[in-house]
Formats: C-alpha cells, sequence, structure tokens
C-alpha cells in the first residue's frame, strides 16, 4: 500500500490542475491520479500535413474513435450528441478551441429570473477574483468593455479579427445586433515565457507552438515545482470509505495493470461531468449501495451538454481560410429569455472562420455544393478559403431524464464498467436551436453570403459535460454542497463541470476552473472545520 497523502485528486484535467495549483500552497502532501499522460507536443497533428486525417483517428475529439490506452468507452447510442473529451494531463484543454467565455450574472439566478431549473447557491460576484485569477494564469487575449460582461480587466490584447471577423462585425452592425472580439485562451504576445499564436491554424488538434492556455502548460508546471506529484497512467476504480463514512482514499490500475491503494486525508473528484459520476457510482459498497454521494439519487441526473447548431455560407471574396484561432467574435444578442421567442434562456454565437481542405471538401459534398465531376475543382475553389460562418451554443436546461449510469455489459481495459449516455433534446432546446439557426441565417445574409446552409444539432460535439453531481443547500436536491464538499462524505470534494447547475450558453472551461479555484480556496479558508 503507497503512503498516506494529505490530499488526493483524480484527475489532471483543468479543473484538477487548477485545484492542485491553489492548494499547493498549503504545503500539505498532494497527488494527482491521471489515467493518461503527458502530452507531447512533437506529436501534436500540427506538426504534420495529415493534421485533418489524425482529427479524425488518434486524435479524434471521440474516444470512442480515439481508442487511445488511457481511453475508456463510453455507449452513447442512445443520445444524437456524442461525446468528446480528451484523456491526459491537461485533459479537454489539449484538443479545445480555446474559447474563453464566462458565464454572465443571469446564468446564477435563472429560477429567480425566468422561473426555470434552480437557481445556484454561488454568483458571479462569488466567482468574480477566481476568474480574474484564472484569466491570468491561462493567459487570456481580450478586448475590456464588453457591455454583456460586467467590467473586467484586459490580459493580452484580442485575437486578430481578420478579414472574417470584419465582414461578419459589419454584418452585425448593419442588423444592429451586439457583438464582440472573443476572449480567447490563445496568446497574442509572449506570456510567462510562452510563445504567441503563429496562425498555425490547428487548435483543435493540439497547439504545437504551444501558444494555446492548456492545463498542462498554464498551470501543472508551477503545481509541480511546489512539489504536487502527478502520478499519470493510474486509472481510478473506485473510492473506498471508512466505517465513519469518510473516503479512505483509491483503488487505482497502475501501468502494469496492478490494482493499488492510495490512502488520502482528503479526496477531490476532477474527472468531467461523465467520469465523475462513473467514479462515484462505481464506488457503491454494502454502506452506499446507489453509489457514493448519492443520498439524493442526483449522481449522474441533470447530463447538460450544450446543443450546437450550425450555420455556414459562401462568399465572393477572399477569406482567412483556416489559419488563424479558429473563433474570432461572439455574439450575446440572443442571450437572455425574452418571452416573445417561445423559448426560455437563450444561446450565444460563435463567428468561426474557414475549415481545412479535407474538411471542406466533406462538408461541400455532403451538401451538395461539391459535385464529383467536371465541375468539382470550380465548386472546390468557391468553398476553399470563401467559406465561413457561425455556430450557436444553446443553453441546456437540467433534465432528470438525462442521465450518465453503467453500462451492464461495456467495460474499460481494466474490467471497469463504462458510462452509458441517456440524453434527449427537450422542446425548449429544439425552438432555441431553431431560432438560432433562422437568425444565423439572417447574419449570413447581411453579410452577403450565398449557398447558406445548416446542421442541428451538431452530432460530435458534446465537449460540455455537466450538471451530473450538481451543488446546491439542500442535500435532498444537490450532491455537494455549496463549496464543493459532499453532502454526504464530508472530505469528499467535486471540483469540475459536474457541479454546475445550470449549463449557460456559452463554453464551460473558464467557470469551471474558476469553480475549481473557489473550492480551494473554501478549503484553505475552513481548513481548521474543514469536517464540521
Amino acid at each position: 500500500m503507497n503512503e498516506v497523502v494529505d490530499i488526493l485528486i483524480i484527475g489532471g484535467g483543468p479543473s484538477g490542475a487548477a485545484i492542485a495549483w491553489s492548494l499547493a500552497e498549503t504545503k500539505m502532501r498532494i497527488l494527482c491520479l491521471e489515467q493518461g499522460e503527458w502530452p507531447n507536443s512533437d506529436q501534436f497533428p500540427s506538426t504534420g500535413m495529415d493534421w485533418e486525417g489524425r482529427q479524425q483517428s488518434d486524435f479524434s475529439i471521440n474516444p470512442n474513435v480515439r481508442k487511445n490506452s488511457a481511453d475508456y468507452p463510453i455507449n452513447d447510442d442512445d443520445s444524437p450528441i456524442k461525446i468528446a473529451n480528451f484523456n491526459g494531463v491537461g485533459g479537454g484543454t489539449v484538443l479545445y478551441a480555446g474559447h474563453f467565455p464566462r458565464l454572465l450574472p443571469s446564468d446564477f439566478r435563472v429560477r429567480s429570473l425566468d422561473g426555470v431549473a434552480e437557481d445556484w447557491p454561488i454568483t458571479y460576484k462569488s466567482l468574480e477574483p477566481f476568474y480574474a485569477h484564472n484569466d491570468r494564469i491561462m493567459g487570456i487575449s481580450g478586448l475590456a468593455g464588453d457591455p454583456a460582461y460586467p467590467a473586467k480587466d484586459q490580459i493580452l490584447p484580442p485575437v486578430p479579427m481578420g478579414k472574417t471577423g470584419r465582414m461578419f462585425g459589419k454584418a452585425m452592425n448593419k442588423l444592429g445586433w451586439h457583438w464582440w472580439p472573443s476572449d480567447a485562451a490563445i496568446l497574442t504576445e509572449e506570456y510567462e515565457g510562452r510563445a504567441p499564436c503563429i496562425n498555425l491554424g490547428q487548435c483543435l488538434s493540439g497547439c504545437a507552438q504551444g501558444a494555446k492556455g492548456t492545463a498542462d502548460l498554464a498551470y501543472w508546471p508551477e503545481a509541480v515545482r511546489a512539489r504536487v506529484e502527478v502520478r499519470t497512467g493510474c486509472r481510478v476504480s473506485r473510492i473506498d470509505t471508512r466505517e465513519d463514512g469518510m473516503a479512505s482514499g483509491a483503488y487505482y490500475f497502475d501501468k502494469d495493470g496492478n490494482e493499488v491503494f492510495q490512502p488520502a486525508e482528503i479526496v477531490v473528484v476532477a474527472c468531467n461531468g461523465i467520469g465523475t459520476p462513473r467514479l462515484l457510482l462505481n464506488s457503491a459498497s454494502e454502506k452506499f449501495p446507489n453509489g457514493l454521494a448519492n443520498s439524493s439519487g442526483l449522481v449522474g441526473k441533470n447530463l447538460m451538454l450544450h446543443p450546437y447548431a450550425k450555420i455556414w455560407g459562401q462568399v465572393d471574396e477572399e477569406l482567412d481560410g483556416h489559419k488563424g484561432p479558429p473563433v474570432c467574435l461572439w455574439s450575446m444578442q440572443f442571450y437572455e429569455t425574452d418571452k416573445n421567442r417561445g423559448f426560455d434562456r437563450g444561446y450565444s454565437y460563435q463567428f468561426v472562420r474557414g475549415q481545412g481542405p479535407a474538411r471542406t471538401a466533406i462538408d461541400g459534398l455532403s451538401a451538395g455544393q461539391i459535385p464529383w465531376g467536371q465541375d468539382h475543382h470550380q465548386a472546390f475553389r468557391n468553398a476553399f478559403g470563401r467559406s465561413a460562418g457561425l455556430v450557436s451554443i444553446c443553453e441546456d436546461l437540467p433534465e432528470l431524464t438525462n442521465t450518465v449510469t453503467l453500462d451492464p455489459e461495456m467495460t474499460d481495459g481494466n474490467g471497469i464498467p463504462a458510462p452509458k449516455i441517456t440524453y434527449r433534446i427537450s422542446e425548449n432546446t429544439q425552438q432555441m436551436l431553431d431560432h438560432s439557426i433562422a437568425r444565423g441565417t439572417e447574419i449570413l445574409e447581411a453579410a452577403g453570403a450565398r449557398n447558406i446552409t445548416s446542421q442541428s444539432p451538431l452530432p460530435y460535439a458534446g465537449w460540455h459535460l455537466l450538471g451530473t453531481a450538481r451543488m446546491g443547500t439542500d442535500p435532498q436536491k444537490s450532491v455537494v454542497n455549496e463549496w464543493g464538499r459532499s453532502h454526504d462524505i464530508k472530505n469528499l470534494f467535486i471540483a469540475d463541470g459536474s457541479v454546475f447547475v445550470t449549463s449557460g450558453g456559452v463554453n464551460p472551461t473558464s467557470t469551471i476552473q474558476a469553480i475549481s479555484l473557489y473550492v480551494a480556496d473554501q478549503i484553505k479558508t475552513r481548513i481548521y472545520d474543514l469536517f464540521d
């Protein structure tokens, strides 16, 4: 058996990294168990010409396609949206686009404002200092003054709008709708020893330049220097408990397939909205027959995925193509509830540059715009470098019927039951998607686009894994309290997207990391009566 550690963190992704970094100043002995390995930027697809092909194989965002040794299978047959993730140090930030919005203040008060779902037990104001701290560590580029948000500091200049951004800015001005240069975890200047973006344009398959703010580059090096240990290739199978009901540590399979017990005084779970409920449900015991921390019955329920719609078109002028950060602008024009639209809550837009040559050809073929035969080359030239569009990211309200459970048959390489996803798009969300396609089409028309197409929901876009171990003050209606501690197990904390009460309509990484820093701060502040 290994020596006992003070704090055991399970998961080395963006939330695990942030909480480890913050807790390191306590000088306690901290260990992080991560099932994957450290990313090697020399092996990223962006170092080769076959990067688009590798996005569909060993660097696919879908673990069921990727099938790396660190991945576990996910049964998502009963969901129109397939799950995306990355298992390794840095987690999903290794393959994300770096789009980095915060939730808006209204997102924390949806019950009070709109009579739907539940209010969060914390507010935007509670997280504001942790958002700001996280921005500085990740190295966020952006432009201060966005009227959609409370005032916040600019760390680095925004990513260039480029021809695509200027075209959409003019279109939005014509319509009189809100837009603003995006906050991005992409360095526009040298920052903290990291080099700036050189427009490789392949953020979604790993940034070989190191300009993208990923947890393995922004947080972990400093945490490791502060003597936090990261033990890779270690897949946790279950959390164990003592007779008094407190967590005693966790069992994991090491690189050689040996099952090892790691004792700990405090256990922090940071495995995302799929991995965390999977681990808690796999930790069922005689004392906790329905899974750990599950007296409310809510572990694995209320899964939220952020359905996307994509609206795309072609223009006459040559644009930026696929080079550069993929997202250049956002709009919160339709973010807040307007009952006249026929649905509650709303969505944001992300304005996206063009696609690579292979993706342009595949999508053009699917849309019937790039035919085989004598017109093939001309149709491709009309699309490649002359296409752009936007995606809507819709607020996904919590539903008890959208769940993560354990598959009765499927297991990972260590024989641990795999997660099974059951998910439906609600009528409210469908109306939101339809509305966003109609308004998105107007935007493209205002930009002078032709051959406008749309797709909804995007099937391989289940990036945002939220809500399956929600926070709250009532143990009957939540899994963890308002500072991330399990209602049932007083030395068990959760610090990832699973604690979200509602999803908002923006990418969640900024908020996930702010919550992790907030939970760490609560642990440090309450250290003398943490288990009371």
